[in-house]
């Protein structure tokens, strides 16, 4: 064991509640802190403590404290306050990593929240300045209008830090001509273990020696390492192997370089923290390239997919990621694969069971060209026979392909069963020429166990991810991890290769011997010793110091299958979308055009995101179970209140429920968590009021000038103000003709009639924008369909978000009851809002069971159905019609990505000039924007993103965007069908 104060791992006892010498360690830690002047967050709640548990791995080690610097000499305090060498410090990023690179029962120092700033950039130069938590993705989005670009790529682009890069030496896709991190480190500043700082780069043979002759721990450093580097020189030549993946962790090769010049940040990247913490770097950046091609080739075997990888490595491409059959199958079931479906089509001649996807990129497109050409006649002269190829030079085509490829860590995390895919041999690189030959014995491994697994990886540098499915809450499954990895790492050094090719060694520091040798391991451990002479920086991780403090063992440290294992099932069955979460980490992304996570964008509080939120509800659902006596238990109370606390902040947008490889849908097990919660503790009178909003909107529409004026008068509003609720919208339900509503006669005469449609009209819709409902109508009679409106459904969706589950219950049975009589009668039955039209596919399922549920298609999937059959015929675009972007509701972009883009066909189909956007959230999400506690969060929501779209013309298909853009911005999009109704109109 990693040797820290503060564990416990026996049955019932994770650590929860510290004992009373814990408790003096932790606080005087916290004291030595505050004493330094720290000027970041201390934070000691149990669900924070939790949320920092887990990684990406099959780990789960609770941590003593978190802490998130909001300077840079913070992280100078925290190592001076841990100076005693009581607690290790861990300084954390991203927390995507695979091997529990991060974790610790110490102290966790976060650097995502408030060290995520680029501080500057020189173009000239060619270099950029930033903290360690800043994203790849924003890094490479500042960069992108200057034509620069950071080239290491990683899937996790979107939640990786550049901290957590260097910390790994991260490599990704390209990387056969891009190099990796450590490639492009000018300067790093970091940290030293007695809290001096140091600021590494190349340095001359002259410079070194001056450095050498100094006083202090840095030159210390710099004594040994040289001392290794030199003595040791044939040893290394020896043991690191000559591949793209490098032998990271403590990387000798490349500290002393042929001209003399030494690079100790060579060294520190991949060290994992274990000897300083990064304060900054300084990065070279590239240009970006001007074009981009991709070839998608597909194989009836996986075999020949790795070994046509020789074969097209003569055209030089920048790429060649595969895919086995296994990750395809689960591709097939992400909102992303429609975009695949575009590119080759649902059907091939013989069942997929590999996938190339082979890129070329380059400022010269005649030599890009020929590059292509080359690559095809290679494929199309191989002996390995691809089913066929497709060559793609569309920019947005080839983005959402490697989004599909990105996802594929994720998707294999997907639960089988009570099985997923799981990473703890998933990054070992041999290679490429042997590439074949190691995975053919790799398979034999796996299949000796009788296990299932997924493949895929950077094949053109030997590098593949391999996750078997396991079932880590039996102790059966959790046991192999030990056999496996041994297995794997003999077979990983026979073949000449990498048990850590791309993502670090984390808890595997034990092979470290294997792959270095005796020799230059204990070279390793003098290094450490050095740097770190009281073992502060990740103790237990790569290589022990002289503090006699061991390196964990990958099956020494408590697996969160193990936990889980304590969850009864009676609790585990309505959250075991919680238990599924294999903290991938896709809700920590900062991107402003994604819908996933609205509260963690603006709160970068992870216990506000899906990952989150998912740790502490199994974790609630494990202390539940758990006997009265059990250690863990007596911190229930306290996790109840800081769940729902978390749980207060979702808007309930279910964005998770897609956009999450795992789906870990958040909203559904929300309202599963309230309606329990509530059983032993009062509701606000306002959750009442909302129960009854439907029945309370039905009675208003009858009379909507008494209700506005009752709901609006000053007395209404003093009111609503002390239950908690602003700036409610007016009523409004549309106006509607004589004979516009369906009738069972009509029903009758247009029983499978193709031109007639029935359009519902949702609760919100119908009560607040009846406009919208009566220009849809419009719209439908004018493009000469016989169109008929559902008097206005209820459909539950308040009662649903705030956990009145037998309320729910009832509208979604007397919902599907009038969805049915309708379906019977074969006409096509359109929703109007995208939020409550997807109950149907959503909320609903758990209601209706195993019985069917009647189609309800979008306005627009509709509409676009009948351009498709050549009902509809198109209208030449007029040049008076400004360009509109139409933008969908965060519910729908997540679901139904192709939405927005729907519409925008449709509307140009008619002439309006239009394209598809994107916005993360508006704020709104139902009534979250107007709840009192939410509505600075909602503003600051809208304010991120929405607000800079609303500046150029915009459709929005959202309600609730609609709503929003009003309240804040002062004006009203419209929706897509407005604006064509008016178009068509106007032509008339």
């Amino acid at each position: 064991m990693g040797g820290d104060a503060i564990s416990g791992t026996q049955a019932g006892n994770s650590g929860l509640s510290p004992s009373a010498p814990e408790i003096v360690l932790r606080e005087a830690f916290v004291r030595r802190l505050n004493e330094q002047g720290f000027e970041g967050d201390i934070d000691l709640r149990v669900s924070s403590r939790l949320i920092s548990s887990t990684d990406n791995s099959v780990y789960q080690r609770l941590p003593a404290a978190v802490i998130h610097p909001r300077t840079g000499e913070d992280l100078n305090r925290a190592v001076k306050a841990a100076s005693e060498g009581d607690l290790t410090l861990a300084i954390r990023g991203g927390g995507t990593g695979t091997n529990g690179q991060s974790l610790t029962d110490g102290v966790v120092v976060d650097v995502s929240r408030h060290l995520d700033r680029i501080l500057d950039f020189d173009t000239e130069a060619g270099t950029v300045t930033v903290e360690p938590g800043v994203i790849l993705a924003r890094l490479n989005a500042f960069l992108k209008p200057h034509g620069f670009f950071f080239p290491p790529t990683v899937s996790t682009a979107t939640r990786a830090t550049i901290g957590g890069m260097i910390a790994t030496d991260a490599s990704g896709k390209g990387s056969r001509i891009y190099g990796r991190t450590s490639d492009y480190i000018e300067t790093l500043d970091v940290v030293l273990a007695d809290g001096s700082d140091l600021s590494v780069g190349q340095l001359t043979a002259e410079r070194l020696k001056e450095e050498m002759n100094g006083a202090g721990l840095a030159a210390q450093a710099y004594r040994e390492v040289h001392r290794v580097v030199t003595e040791r020189a044939d040893e290394i030549r020896r043991i690191f192997p000559d591949m793209n993946r490098g032998l990271t962790g403590y990387n000798l090769q490349n500290v002393l370089l042929e001209d003399g010049s030494f690079h100790l940040a060579r060294l520190l990247a991949g060290s994992e923290g274990t000897l300083a913490l990064t304060k900054k770097v300084v990065l070279r950046v590239r240009r970006l390239p001007k074009y981009r091609q991709l070839i998608v080739v597909r194989y009836a075997s996986f075999n020949d997919t790795l070994q046509d990888v020789q074969t097209l490595l003569p055209a030089n491409p920048s790429a060649v990621e595969v895919l086995d059959d296994r990750v395809l199958a689960k591709a097939q079931q992400d909102v992303t694969w429609h975009a695949l479906e575009r590119v080759l089509g649902n059907t091939s001649a013989l069942p997929v069971k590999g996938m190339s996807f082979v890129e070329f990129v380059g400022d010269n497109l005649e030599i890009l060209k020929g590059q292509m050409a080359h690559a095809i006649m290679l494929l199309e002269s191989s002996s390995h026979k691809p089913i066929d190829h497709k060559a793609v030079s569309d920019p947005e085509i080839i983005a959402n392909l490697w989004t599909l490829r990105e996802k594929s860590v994720g998707l294999l995390g997907r639960p089988d069963g009570h099985r997923q895919g799981v990473p703890f041999v998933e990054d070992t690189a041999v290679p490429p020429e042997v590439l074949p030959e190691y995975v053919s014995e790799f398979r034999n491994i796996l299949d000796g166990y009788g296990l299932s697994y997924g493949m895929f990886g950077h094949a053109d540098v030997g590098c593949l991810h391999v996750r078997p499915f396991l079932d880590m809450l039996t102790a059966e499954d959790r046991s192999l991890i030990r056999p496996i990895s041994d297995a794997v790492a003999e077979l990983t050094k026979r073949h000449g290769g990498l048990l850590w090719g791309e993502h670090g060694r984390g808890f595997r520091g034990e092979f470290s011997p294997l792959f270095f040798g005796e020799t230059l391991f204990a070279e390793l451990c003098r290094i450490k010793d050095v740097f770190d002479p009281k073992d502060i920086f990740n103790r237990g991780k790569l290589a022990p110091g002289g503090a006699g403090y061991p390196v964990d063992r990958i099956d020494g440290i408590p697996f969160k299958g193990g936990f889980d294992e304590e969850i009864t099932p009676a609790l585990r069955a309505p959250y075991s979308l919680s238990v599924s979460c294999n903290g991938n980490g896709a809700c920590f992304n900062r991107e402003p055009d994604m819908a996933m996570c609205p509260s963690y964008k603006i709160t970068k509080d992870r216990s506000q995101s899906p990952k989150g939120r998912a740790l502490l509800l199994r974790s609630w659902t494990r202390l539940r179970s758990l006997p009265e006596d059990a250690p863990d238990r007596a911190m229930l109370p306290v996790l109840t209140e800081e769940l729902k606390a978390s749980l207060d902040t979702c808007l309930s947008c279910k964005a998770c429920a897609t956009q999450c490889p795992i789906r870990v849908d958040i909203p559904s097990m929300r309202s599963k968590f309230l309606s329990t919660y509530f059983r032993d503790n009062r509701r606000p009178v306002r959750d009442y009021l909302v129960y009854w909003l439907e029945p309370l909107l039905a009675a208003g529409r009858v009379a909507p000038r008494l209700a506005n004026l009752l709901m609006h008068s000053p007395a209404s509003q003093a009111i609503l103000s002390h239950l908690g609720l602003v700036d409610l919208p007016h009523l409004r339900p549309a106006r509607l003709k004589t004979g516009s509503q369906v009738s069972r006669s009509w029903l009758r005469r247009n029983r499978g009639n193709s031109r007639a449609v029935i359009v519902v009209q949702d609760s919100f819709t119908g009560s607040f924008d009846g406009v919208l409902v009566e220009k849809i109508h419009a719209l439908l009679t004018q493009l000469g369909f016989d169109a008929k409106l559902t008097p206005v459904w209820d459909n539950g969706k308040a009662r649903h978000v705030l956990g009145f589950r037998k309320g729910f219950g009832v509208t979604a049975r007397l919902t599907l009851k009038k969805l049915r009589a309708l379906a019977a009668f074969d006409i096509p039955v359109v929703s109007l809002d995208a939020a409550t039209g997807l109950m149907f596919t959503q909320e609903y399922r758990d209601i209706a069971g195993a019985q069917p549920i009647p189609t309800v298609l979008p306005l627009e999937t509709f509409l676009r159905q009948q351009i498709s059959k050549g009902t509809l015929q198109p209208v030449s675009a007029s040049s008076e019609n400004s360009g509109m972007t139409v933008i969908s509701h965060c519910t729908e972009q997540a679901a139904r990505p192709e939405s927005a883009g729907d519409w925008a066909f449709i509307l140009r189909h008619f002439g309006v000039p239009a394209d598809a956007g994107k916005a993360g959230c508006c704020g709104m999400a139902g009534l979250f924007g107007h709840q009192t506690e939410h509505a600075k969060m909602s503003r600051d929501m809208f304010e991120q993103n929405w607000a800079r779209k609303v500046e150029m013309p915009v459709l929005a298909t959202g309600f609730s965007c609609r709503c929003q853009t009003e309240r804040m911005a002062g004006i009203r999009p419209s929706h897509p069908a407005e604006t064509l109704i008016s178009v068509l109109q106007e032509r008339l």
